[in-house]
């Protein structure tokens, strides 16, 4: 049986050329890039090289990039590091924090933990249906007490992309009118990094998340992006690495595989990007034909290859393992949370009722989806939403397409 992979905003393969560039240092160049050895100082070389790359692609410096595990330790240390850094000027007076209602979980919850244990006061701002924040309700929000502001660049679920770059003017703005250095802007760029160009000067961005796992580059890495001057406190303390705010012995060959992953997909990006729009809107023009659907998302302010859908009177983890039975591999919601049946919390965001969220699929296409592909899933679908809005989930009869 064929296997289609529609689940690229959760995870992609490994680009060939990124195992060929990190294979020398599993073995060959092994050594710790804190020793002072030959070896040690190859993987101390390989790790100043990726940085570099790194940052000449984000229009930063090499010492603003610190290496993280992923793309959940990076969102966890800007956002609370900074909070934890920075809360001391205000004196008695809590931290004033700025979020949006569908951020990755891995923003949302270490900011409702330091509101629960009372270390910050929290604005959760809403989104519009197409998921858009709106920037006068960002601006309407700042107060002097406001240290951070953390707004994703695209969204993981619907794809939506927010107006980074005109938040980050309007934060400028306040500074200069309050003569204040806050409040500090953070964005989660995790999806966005293979899709849109990331460059931290035009963005006006403090501090900026992104990880491999989403870019053809190896899982267990990421970055985060601060700004020089910028305080974070550490999440952990040890052997001082990454400017002392994130210590841990380098993972050398994740490291290198992140920079080439990076530079490959921002080398292809306008290419490949003119290719999944076309097969995107192909896909979601079909199934849309399918009765009491409804597209999820902004229209056109949306990453190339991601594709929401709420299919009415089905629920979205039945319709996932249907398709699974055709070798159709997609989500529902987040795959982050995937344990979880609640529905997805950004589609509740978007004005949507709890049936829409649960039946609501994430289709993300990558390098190896084809039209061939796009149109099996077309013709899949409308029979996988007739049969379960036919039967109750409880009766299920995966027979059906053996």
């Amino acid at each position: 049986m064929r296997t289609i992979y529609l689940d690229h905003a959760a995870t992609t393969p490994m680009d060939p050329r990124v195992v060929e560039v990190m294979q020398p240092y599993f073995i060959d160049v092994a050594g710790n890039p804190s020793s002072f050895h030959t070896v040690g100082l190859r993987a101390k070389e390989a790790v100043t090289e990726a940085r570099q790359t790194i940052a000449n692609l984000l229009g930063a410096r090499e010492d603003e990039i610190l290496f993280t595990s992923g793309g959940t330790e990076s969102n966890n240390l800007a956002v609370t590091g900074v909070v934890k850094a920075h809360k001391k000027h205000l004196g008695s007076t809590l931290p004033h924090v700025i979020t949006s209602s569908i951020e990755h979980h891995s923003v949302l919850e270490p900011l409702l933990h330091l509101q629960k244990i009372s270390e910050i006061e929290l604005t959760v701002l809403p989104v519009n249906r197409e998921g858009l924040v709106a920037i006068k309700d960002v601006r309407a929000a700042f107060k002097l007490s406001t240290v951070l502001i953390s707004i994703m660049f695209a969204n993981n679920e619907i794809g939506t992309i927010e107006p980074i770059a005109d938040i980050g003017r309007e934060i400028l703005a306040w500074r200069k009118e309050q003569t204040t250095p806050y409040p500090l802007f953070h964005t989660d760029a995790c999806q966005a990094a293979g899709a849109i160009e990331l460059n931290v000067e035009k963005l006006h961005v403090d501090l900026l998340t992104m990880n491999g796992s989403k870019i053809y580059g190896p899982k267990g890495i990421g970055i985060l992006f601060v700004r020089r001057a910028i305080k974070v406190e550490p999440l952990m303390r040890g052997g001082g690495q990454e400017r002392n705010i994130r210590s841990g012995t380098e993972n050398v060959p994740a490291i290198v595989g992140l920079a080439k992953a990076f530079e490959l997909v921002q080398e292809n990006r306008e290419v490949e990007n003119a290719r999944l729009i076309k097969l995107r809107d192909r896909l979601a023009d079909g199934l849309l034909k399918i009765p009491k659907t409804r597209f999820n998302g902004h229209p056109t302010e949306r990453l190339p290859n991601c594709v929401n859908i709420s299919f009415m009177d089905i629920e979205g983890e039945a319709a996932m393992l249907y398709l699974d039975a055709q070798g159709i591999m997609i989500s529902t919601g987040s795959a982050c949370a995937s344990n979880s049946l609640d529905p997805s919390h950004v589609i509740l965001a978007t004005g949507l009722s709890y049936e829409a969220a649960h039946g609501s699929l994430r289709f993300s296409l990558g390098h190896s989806t084809t039209k061939e592909d796009v149109d099996f899933v077309i013709a899949v679908m409308p029979k996988i939403v007739e049969r379960l809005r036919q039967m109750s989930p409880v009766n299920l009869d995966m027979k059906y397409f053996s």
